[in-house]
């Protein structure tokens, strides 16, 4: 990992589980030396870092994150399908920390049919432990973002904004050149158009998107070239 200017915002991302989902870490550059080595965890100053969507494997994430000087903040989830979900409760116990969801996905993370956890044969859930509000203004790691509900691929899915960033993370509602699925329990193809059109469409073209699965892109490549809006 190349160190960047102090104080810019850095993104960075693992791949984890059966459908290769998108997690992603977000934390302000101190200067800090973040490749491996071998310094003693007692000699080491720790990044603190935002982390969304914990696929799978949370004890590998932990273990990943450490041995980079990284410590876990706070996990935010986009939304509660199995996929994202998943190393949930290995990484929040390792870091002793807490689990922020918008506030009408917390039924979904916690039904194992709805989650899709039954289909796939994963007995995944989550309960989150704090709720959060459509447009509400959050703070973790000395970062401000705040929630966007895009419902449509989930009734609760959201995405994360960094608007001094120029960040989005954008969980399954907005992909590269496509959206996310909507013919699972509580979605809506016409209620993920208006979404992306209504919420996320607004930002400025050059925001950053952070999708869960693919490549990132930007809004405004979006507004221009998705075949799917």
């Amino acid at each position: 990992m190349a160190n960047k200017e102090i104080g810019t915002v850095a993104v960075g991302s693992m791949c984890l589980g059966m459908v290769q989902t998108n997690c992603y870490f977000v934390y302000k550059e101190d200067g800090n030396d973040h490749s491996v080595n071998d310094v003693e965890d007692s000699d080491r100053k720790f990044t603190p870092v935002i982390f969304f969507d914990p696929a799978d494997e949370g004890a590998l994430i932990y273990d990943e994150l450490k041995k980079r000087g990284f410590k876990v903040e706070a996990i935010y989830l986009t939304h509660g399908h199995f996929d994202h979900i998943s190393g949930v409760k290995e990484l929040k116990k390792l870091s002793d920390v807490k689990v922020y969801a918008y506030e009408k996905e917390a039924g979904l993370c916690e039904d194992l049919e709805y989650n899709l956890s039954d289909m796939f044969g994963t007995n995944v859930s989550v309960k989150p432990d704090v709720l959060l509000s459509d447009g509400e203004m959050c703070e973790c790691a000395g970062l401000k973002f705040r929630i966007i509900a895009t419902p449509g691929h989930t009734e609760g899915s959201c995405c994360y904004y960094f608007e001094e960033d120029n960040i989005l993370i954008s969980g399954d509602t907005l992909f590269e050149g496509s959206v996310g699925r909507t013919d699972f329990p509580g979605g809506s193809a016409a209620t993920l158009v208006r979404s992306c059109h209504e919420k996320l469409f607004v930002l400025p073209d050059e925001t950053v998107v952070y999708p869960g699965h693919g490549p990132s892109t930007t809004i405004g490549f979006e507004k221009t070239h998705n075949m799917y809006l």
